[in-house]
């Protein structure tokens, strides 16, 4: 019977990184994924030789010196991800009722940019936006705060985010702004915690929108590049990460974990097990509801769970940059009406209708252009969804029926009409279209209800409320999106927090700058930044792609 120091359940950003500074303290470390390739919500994978990253869109501080940049240089892997820079002018479009209004990096430059389209909200804008950035500077201070005069000045170190904390986006966005266009812009960005501005957290939405101030950024090869050099670090300190490893319970005695069993019935024993599935799967399914207390079943029972999503992920023979399109995400409202949106998508019928009000575009063959061959342009097309929407589907584990299909077909009809209103001829050019369900992140990703940010971000659920990396058991622990933040960068600091906690260390004390490390940035859309090997790999595509189509 194998035995190690740590076992890590899921290869999420949050399992990847508590695995990693395990290994690097000197541990004995294994991760287990139940797919075939590790990363969860940031893995990669291909559909007729185009790659597509369900749940890694873009990122935000990595400029040297700031926050997800320090925190890829702590972990050793700076030297071993390159990231794209997309378009600073635009990294980010919100077209609201058929009007595209862009996002450019730098607060100063959204700032300008604003004040621009809607001169008449100057004062106020400008107040909004110096909330949000220092509401999120006091969000940033709350686990750095140490000892009684810390403690004591709170009320006047703090004052923004004390006055604010509690309430909703739209509370707050509806006392400083009073264009409804302008708030829709605002509130664009909802999609990155998947709550509508009446019900998202405020600090929840100034920490999104702070964390792309300075503009998006892609990794090469999608989220699979961050994988690789999350793993490949892993592997280099001696750990072990297997794939096609499905766990059925973690094993507890006396309230104490000691290992976990597999599914073929195969133990493995070790000294802390550390979980980066979502709490109601790890205390429900892998632990049992037998052996929690009668609290922690009280708030399983009480926790919420984010939204779900559908996804196409379609393939185009077509110039699409004739229509606008670049390296810049898309955000795409019928209204200025989010909230009602998120209702209609939600709480409704997801097949009325011949168009999604609300959904993302992104193209990642312009974000990250050594993946692009030449001639097709791959992109993702994002929806919320409740997982009920898909309830005549979830009795049986082959789900896979002619009716599922139809359900499906139609689903792609909706996308692709939505589609068109930005890309003309796009029905004309299709390469491939395939389309991710609730049922897919189930089935891929093991999330409960197919959830695609861990427990919803709202008041209830977050800061003191959020799920504890320690548990009620011994030497069990939890890491990912529903304990400290979602996201790839939230889930990755959450991984370090828990390993901070096994080891009994600092937060700081894992996150040590090796010698020449630095991420590597290029711009998307400027050849003339890119180093030759960018330049020969972008070749290599092209020439391998039009090989193929000769024979």
């Amino acid at each position: 019977m194998e035995e190690f120091d740590s076992i890590i359940i899921g290869s999420g950003a949050g399992g990847l990184a508590t695995a990693l500074c395990l290994a690097r303290a000197g541990q004995k470390v294994l991760v287990l994924e139940q797919h075939s390739v590790p990363g969860g919500w940031c893995h990669s994978f291909t559909l007729n030789g185009q790659r597509f990253s369900p749940g890694v869109h873009y990122i935000g501080l990595l400029d040297e010196g700031q926050s997800t940049s320090d925190l890829y240089q702590g972990l050793g892997v700076a030297n071993d991800i390159i990231f794209f820079r997309m378009k600073k002018e635009s990294y980010d479009h919100c077209i609201i009722a058929g009007k595209r209004y862009d996002l450019p990096a730098g607060i100063e430059n959204l700032q300008k940019s604003l004040i621009h389209q809607f001169s008449k909200e100057e004062k106020n804008i400008k107040e909004y936006l110096f909330l949000i950035k220092k509401v999120n500077e006091q969000l940033q201070m709350i686990p750095k705060l140490k000892g009684f005069w810390q403690h004591l000045t709170v009320p006047y170190t703090m004052k923004h985010f004390g006055k604010f904390a509690l309430f909703t986006l739209k509370r707050v966005i509806d006392w400083h702004i009073k264009d409804a266009t302008l708030k829709a812009v605002l509130n664009a960005q909802c999609g990155d915690h998947g709550l509508p501005p009446n019900r998202a957290s405020f600090p929840v939405h100034c920490s999104v929108m702070n964390h792309y101030f300075d503009g998006g950024f892609y990794p090469m090869g999608g989220g699979s590049g961050i994988v690789k050099a999350m793993t490949t670090k892993i592997k280099s300190f001696g750990g072990v990460v297997r794939t096609q490893q499905s766990v059925e319970k973690i094993l507890v005695e006396n309230k104490k974990a000691y290992g976990i069993q597999l599914a073929d019935g195969t133990k493995i024993l070790s000294k802390n097990v550390i979980s980066n599935a979502d709490p109601s799967t790890t205390y429900l399914k892998l632990i049992g509801k037998e052996n929690i207390s009668k609290s922690l079943t009280k708030k399983l029972e009480n926790t919420k769970y984010s939204v779900t999503s559908l996804i196409l992920f379609l393939t185009l023979d077509l110039d699409v940059t004739q229509f606008g399109i670049d390296s810049g995400n898309i955000w795409n409202f019928k209204s200025e009406d989010i909230d009602a949106h998120f209702d209609t998508l939600t709480k409704g019928n997801i097949l009325e209708g011949d168009e999604f009000p609300a959904f993302f575009l992104s193209c990642t063959t312009l974000k990250d252009p050594v993946s692009f061959n030449g001639r097709y342009h791959n992109f993702e097309v994002v929806t919320y969804v409740n997982y009920d929407s898909f309830k005549e589907f979830n009795d049986s584990e082959d789900y896979h029926s002619p009716k599922y299909e139809a359900f499906k077909k139609r689903i792609i009809e909706k996308f692709l009409n939505s589609v068109e209103k930005i890309i003309p001829t796009a029905k004309n050019h299709i390469v491939q279209a395939e389309l991710g369900t609730p049922k897919t992140n189930q089935f891929y990703v093991k999330t409960t209800n197919g959830n695609v940010y861990g427990t919803e971000k709202t008041l209830r659920q977050i800061g003191p409320f959020a799920y504890k990396s320690k548990t009620e058991f011994e030497n069990l622990f939890l890491c990912g999106a529903s304990t400290l933040s979602h996201g790839v960068t939230g889930a990755t600091y959450s991984g370090i927090a828990t390993a901070s906690k096994i080891l009994n260390v600092s937060f700081d004390d894992l996150l040590v700058k090796e010698e020449g490390q630095k991420i590597r940035i290029y711009d998307a859309e400027d050849p003339s930044t890119w180093d030759e090997f960018i330049h020969k790999k972008r070749e290599d595509k092209i020439r391998t792609f039009k090989e193929i189509k000769i024979n």
